[in-house]
């Protein structure tokens, strides 16, 4: 009187086919609160005491003493420069003595020479 469990009966081909479909789940990493590599740069900048500008070596340094790892994040902190010079925040000098240099833009001297 052993009765065997019957064999389950085969799983249609389109359930495998709907697992394998499956979402999955990515983790995205928090966002770090704080000022942005822009917004550092800028304080950075308006902080300064020169009348010419800051050069990016300069910038690099202070960014530096104000405890964001540059060596780390070289390419961020070009990037944001580059973007801060096409908005016009940053004023790229011409100068011949000073060819790296980024003064802040003015308010009323955007729309002239930004």
């Amino acid at each position: 009187m052993s009765e065997e469990a019957p064999a389950p009966a085969p799983a249609p081909a389109a359930a495998p086919a709907k697992a394998a479909k499956k979402k999955k789940t990515t983790t995205s990493k928090p966002k770090k609160a704080g000022p942005s590599v822009g917004e550092l740069i800028v304080k950075t900048v308006a902080a300064s005491k020169e009348r010419s500008g800051v050069s990016a070596a300069a910038l690099k340094k202070a960014l530096a003493a104000g405890g964001y790892d540059v060596d780390k994040n070289k390419a961020r902190v070009k990037t944001a420069i580059k973007s801060l010079v096409a908005k016009g925040t940053l004023v790229q000098t011409k100068e011949r003595t000073r060819p790296g240099s980024a003064p802040l833009c003015k308010e009323e001297e955007q729309d002239e020479l930004c």
